[in-house]
């Protein structure tokens, strides 16, 4: 009894996985059908496609250094039908521009300008008779060259660079620290320097060395195009020195002392660089002619001049007893 049931059961269920195999293959059929027609429908609609097409400059002479490079792509929109696109894509690709140095440089000059309208042509004639460019960028081509004429200029550096809080750039070092620029005269004799791409190194407290890039100009080649900057970042320290009071405006036959007759300059160094400073970088002076303008039983002081390495200066009193004497 139980061998019948399960012969039956074996029955039932090829029976439907057969019926369920015939009705899955026409629905594949008549999907496939119908997604070729749909794909037809769709290669036959007209479309815009941009399309990179690489352009080479080519003849150029061996005396000749380009210092800014003809660009090598540039962007072709193009109207067709689907399949014609497609076309360009996989058995028809669009092959390189080449396009002659002599027919647009200007020797005089040191540059050339490549109208796009040229471009268009050349490109036409990798084209179908029905496809049609409705776009090209850039809108022109411009290169720059020269004929050897260089110069050796310093780096500089630019944007923000900044120690942490109670830190201070001590100094600034680049390998290599001059490099070679190549233009037209003109523009040579205006380049005193270039600098690097902005910058933003902030907050360091350590030694910093990186590779960066200098920043391009146009029609200038730059050799090398990348230098390494060094960051030397020194703690910053409060610190005072004793100078002498020097008296200006004195008329002849007189002479003014102060008492005490030097005064102690507080101010903020870094570290390292505070054994190169000396009293004498330092002027305090007391001027006669503001005492006898402003008559007083004190004299006021001055701190006239300070070194470039010190910030935040300051007189430890700004007044002090005096004695005028006739000589």
């Amino acid at each position: 009894m139980s061998g019948r049931v399960g012969q039956t059961w074996e029955n039932a269920r090829k029976n439907l996985f057969r019926a369920f195999n015939k009705e899955f293959l026409i629905f594949l059929f008549f999907f496939i059908v119908s997604a070729f027609f749909w794909l037809l429908m769709t290669l036959n609609e007209t479309y815009e496609r941009e399309m990179q097409v690489p352009v080479r400059l080519v003849g150029v002479p061996q005396n000749v250094i380009m210092t800014t490079d003809l660009r090598d792509t540039i962007a072709v929109t193009i109207r067709d039908k689907g399949y014609m696109l497609a076309t360009y894509e996989t058995s028809h690709p669009l092959r390189p521009v080449y396009l002659k140095f002599d027919s647009y440089a200007n020797k005089a000059s040191g540059q050339g300008s490549i109208p796009i309208s040229d471009i268009q042509k050349l490109v036409y004639q990798q084209l179908f008779g029905s496809s049609r460019i409705t776009g090209v960028k850039p809108d022109k081509l411009d290169f720059y060259f020269n004929y050897g004429q260089s110069k050796r200029v310093p780096v500089r550096i630019a944007g923000q660079v900044e120690p942490a809080s109670s830190y201070y750039l001590a100094n600034t070092r680049f390998w290599p620290d001059h490099v070679i620029v190549y233009a037209n005269s003109r523009t040579l004799d205006s380049i005193r320097s270039v600098s690097t791409e902005e910058l933003r190194i902030v907050n360091f407290e350590d030694t910093v060395i990186r590779q960066v890039r200098l920043k391009q100009m146009q029609g200038v080649k730059i050799v090398p195009s990348t230098v390494r900057i060094g960051l030397y970042p020194d703690v910053l320290t409060e610190e005072s020195i004793v100078v002498p009071i020097v008296a200006v405006n004195m008329p002849p036959g007189k002479l003014l002392r102060t008492f005490p007759s030097k005064v102690k300059v507080n101010f903020v160094v870094g570290a390292s660089m505070f054994r190169r400073i000396r009293p004498e970088q330092f002027q305090v002076v007391a001027d006669y002619n503001d005492l006898v303008s402003h008559p007083s039983d004190k004299c006021m002081i001055y701190l006239r001049t300070a070194p470039h390495d010190v910030s935040k200066t300051r007189l430890e009193t700004n007044q002090v007893d005096y004695l005028i004497e006739q000589q």
